[in-house]
């Protein structure tokens, strides 16, 4: 019941709809009936600008970090040996869920992207390193923040495995699985998004 309650946590702190919250705040509307229908910030800057999307970020992130935060805690590392760090891993997982899936909004949510960078911030700070240079370039080059995006987050498992194959983590498994997941659960955040991009229709950031 102890893990339940941690991972139950986890996901409440990811669910928490800063960009709604924002918009709303700020414009008195649904920031989910702008552009491609989430909370994350870009969606957030198209309806109320850029400062509060830059917020929205912060925010977002802030709550990847602050589950992986809490449930460490909670867990007593390493009082709980090996298994905890699955545990910490699966909070992070369950946070990333929170935001994509939120209980406060019906379950519409944003993309995970964020909330996924903060979790990993703290469990792979290297991979985030790169898949952040990944999504610049590739917002640089097309305009496309949803392109970006699913590229960065297809990135962070790549680096994962490929870093541990020149210095072993002891984490190996439950970062790498989280990691693969993590990119799994954003990409189907992504699907609209995909479809658009092939098909030719999709947004660009101006």
């Amino acid at each position: 019941m102890w893990f339940v309650f941690i991972l139950a946590l986890a996901y409440l702190i990811g669910s928490i709809p800063f960009g709604y919250l924002i918009v709303l705040a700020t414009q008195r509307a649904d920031v989910r009936e702008t552009g491609s229908g989430g909370t994350g910030a870009t969606n957030v800057s198209r309806r109320a600008g850029k400062a509060a999307g830059v917020l929205t970020l912060l925010l977002d992130a802030l709550k990847g970090v602050a589950a992986i935060g809490v449930a460490r805690i909670l867990l007593g590392l390493p009082a709980f040996g090996e298994n905890a760090d699955w545990w910490v891993a699966l909070a992070g997982l369950a946070a990333v869920f929170g935001h994509i899936f939120p209980v406060w909004l019906t379950f519409r949510g944003g993309k995970g992207v964020a909330t996924g960078v903060g979790v990993f911030l703290v469990l792979a700070p290297a991979a985030v390193v790169v898949a952040g240079v990944v999504f610049v370039v590739t917002g640089l080059l097309t305009r496309y923040v949803s392109l970006g995006s699913i590229l960065a987050a297809i990135t962070i498992p790549i680096v994962v495995i490929i870093d541990n194959s020149f210095t072993p983590d002891p984490d190996f498994k439950p970062i790498s699985f989280a990691a693969i997941t993590c990119a799994a659960l954003i990409l189907f955040a992504h699907r609209g998004n995909i479809g658009r991009l092939i098909q030719g229709t999709e947004s660009r950031f101006k």
